[in-house]
């Protein structure tokens, strides 16, 4: 096993080599093998165990046995206590989920804070049948089915082609003791009965299976190349990206066959489940929007458009003194006095300064809010009305910003300057306002 790792990375895996490697080792049969393979083949290695406190007693024996483990081989270690259930109760999370988001981002703090390359965890074949067959129960797309990835960003896998059965044998081999967590025999949790009942079920049914299943996963993962190329090449025609959205053309998508499918690609990754809801979409009204916990997927018109939610500002009216020439949030706009306007354009007006009450005020527009569009001889407008003639999104009409005096709107910022502070012949003060 030790040869077969060694060749698997100058193969694969060649970027470990000579980087500083932070190993996640539990006390398990599977990370104090993989420690001990890594320090065999002279990797600069050191140790990150976390002690979730949720096996009494048991986890400081972990924490113990990981110390002295380190200790006695002159290997650098880094140990960190959680108290895992109150995280778990206060983010209302499973156990099992919190363990993983405060071990991780442990991980990454230390890849920081100590100059680590790489964090490697010891999932291994059987792992990955696991997992499979976990997201196979759920349902899920070609993406759950391809496996645990090798590698992730700063994190790898270097044991994943290995079973479990040949690590059990490499520490038998090689005298490598262990700390066995009595949970991992319980039935409490889905990936043990799958690990104690099914697994052995398949391969009472084909001795072969795990061979067979792991040439499946390569397989799986070359169509999920595939897919991704297409995905990529279709978005180019059909998405538009910018600073805060995506807009898709749904002219340009429903012309595809299996459309659904691309947005299923596309929208995965923004946390979104209601497929069904965001397939109808497509047909909906405008208007109608479907929300993930951080993104919404907005109908409007020919397209779809895909933003973040935006939390509401604690701030609700942000103050100009006069003598401001600047401000920066929330929005960048600059106050300049000049002799003389020049080219206007819907980021840049030009208003009579002496019309202006300070401090000016920036904010939200409201239900009710109404202007006097400039070039329309004072008639008054909605602003409702004004947005609705401009064709402006949901999305837009919320991140407008408006730019008022006293209560008198002066500029939809971007979009439309009031009549009411229009410069005229008798203008002796200009102000020259900027969006930038």
């Amino acid at each position: 096993m030790l040869a077969t790792l060694k060749e698997h990375i100058e193969t694969n895996l060649p970027f470990l080599l000579n980087k500083k490697l932070l190993l996640a080792t539990s006390g398990g049969l599977d990370s104090m093998v993989m420690a001990h393979l890594f320090k065999d083949l002279q990797f600069d290695i050191a140790i990150a165990h976390c002690n979730f406190q949720l096996r009494g007693v048991d986890s400081f024996k972990d924490q113990k046995f990981i110390q002295d483990f380190a200790d006695e081989n002159e290997i650098p270690v880094n140990i960190t206590q959680f108290d895992t259930q109150a995280f778990a109760a206060d983010y209302k999370l499973s156990t099992q989920v919190a363990a993983r988001d405060l071990r991780y981002n442990w991980f990454y703090e230390l890849l920081e804070e100590e100059g680590y390359d790489y964090v490697l965890t010891a999932h291994h074949a059987d792992d990955n049948l696991e997992t499979f067959l976990i997201n196979l129960s759920r349902g899920t797309g070609l993406e759950g089915l391809t496996g645990i990835p090798e590698e992730n960003g700063s994190i790898v896998r270097p044991l994943l082609h290995f079973t479990r059965a040949e690590i059990l044998e490499y520490a038998k081999e090689n005298n490598i003791t262990w700390r066995e967590d009595a949970s991992n025999a319980s039935d409490k949790y889905l990936r043990n009965k799958i690990r104690h009942h099914l697994v052995p079920l398949l391969q009472e049914i084909n001795p072969n299976f795990m061979e067979a299943f792991q040439k499946t996963q390569s397989y799986l993962q070359e169509s999920a190349g595939l897919v991704e190329d297409a995905s990529i090449m279709v978005y180019q025609q059909v998405a538009k990206q910018e600073e805060d959205s995506i807009t898709f053309d749904l002219n340009q998508l429903k012309k595809l066959p299996n459309y659904n499918a691309y947005l299923y690609q596309w929208l995965n990754e923004f946390g979104f489940t209601a497929w069904n809801d965001v397939y109808d979409l497509v047909d909906a009204v405008s208007g109608k929007q479907i929300f993930a916990s951080n993104f919404r997927l907005l109908k409007n018109r020919d397209s779809l458009i895909l933003s973040k939610i935006l939390v509401e500002d604690e701030v609700g009216t942000y103050f100009i003194a006069k003598e401001q020439q600047e401000i920066s949030i929330p929005l960048k706009l600059t106050f300049k006095s000049v002799a003389n306007p020049a080219f206007e354009s819907n980021k840049i007006i030009f208003v009579d300064g002496d019309k202006l009450q300070y401090p000016l005020e920036l904010k939200r527009w409201q239900e009710g809010d109404s202007f006097q569009p400039f070039g329309m001889g004072g008639k008054s407008k909605k602003l409702s009305k004004f947005f609705k003639d401009e064709k402006l999104s949901l999305l837009e009409k919320e991140q407008c910003w408006l730019l008022w005096s006293a209560n008198t709107l002066v500029w939809i910022t971007g979009l439309r300057q009031d009549e009411r502070f229009k410069i005229t012949e008798n203008t002796s003060n200009i102000l020259k306002i900027e969006l930038e």
